[in-house]
């Protein structure tokens, strides 16, 4: 399968430039977050991908939007692919609100507060991470997913940390990985 992270988030782009918090929750994409989704759409298309699985964080959904829009495929919203809780923008926007914006999404699968209370302890993680790796190796189609995720959870699944917009193939039938080098 493919991961990709979501592109660059006004969190993002705030953080790294002061390393503190800037308190915006449920982060949307800036300018060049919206560059790299379309990048991603160009990069992607006519690869063999037959569903994209899609954090419901605001900066995913709009990062997969322009993928789906160029493959024309399945988009599952699957909150199991979220991002570590542990900052502002890692609280959500409640699943009504979600289905309004996003209303060719099916959200009806997902719980109204579908993020954990802050923060999410690590092990809380990479326990998720271990459930989705098993779930995707016991599918015959695993190799055409895309899924559409975060930093914190990419890291649990595979001890690496990647910049925003880019991906990465995986294997999830291949040993989790020894060690997980949580840094922020």
């Amino acid at each position: 399968m493919i991961l990709l992270r979501h592109g660059q988030s006004e969190f993002n782009l705030h953080f790294s430039a002061t390393r503190q918090d800037p308190g915006i929750t449920d982060a949307r994409l800036t300018p060049l977050g919206h560059a790299q989704a379309q990048a991603a759409a160009e990069h992607f298309a006519g690869a063999r991908i037959g569903r994209i699985i899609v954090s419901p964080y605001t900066r995913a959904l709009q990062t997969a939007a322009p993928v789906a829009a160029a493959l024309r495929v399945p988009v599952v919203i699957n909150p199991i692919v979220r991002e570590r809780c542990a900052f502002a923008c890692d609280i959500g926007t409640p699943r009504t609100a979600l289905a309004e914006a996003w209303p060719r999404h099916d959200f009806s699968a997902i719980d109204e507060i579908w993020w954990p209370a802050m923060p999410e302890p690590a092990d809380a993680v990479v326990d998720r991470a271990a459930l989705f790796r098993a779930e995707m190796a016991a599918l015959p189609d695993w190799q055409d997913t895309l899924v559409v995720t975060h930093w914190g959870f990419i890291m649990a699944l595979t001890g690496l940390s990647i910049q925003n917009g880019e991906h990465l193939r995986f294997d999830p039938t291949a040993p989790p990985p020894e060690s997980i080098p949580w840094r922020v």
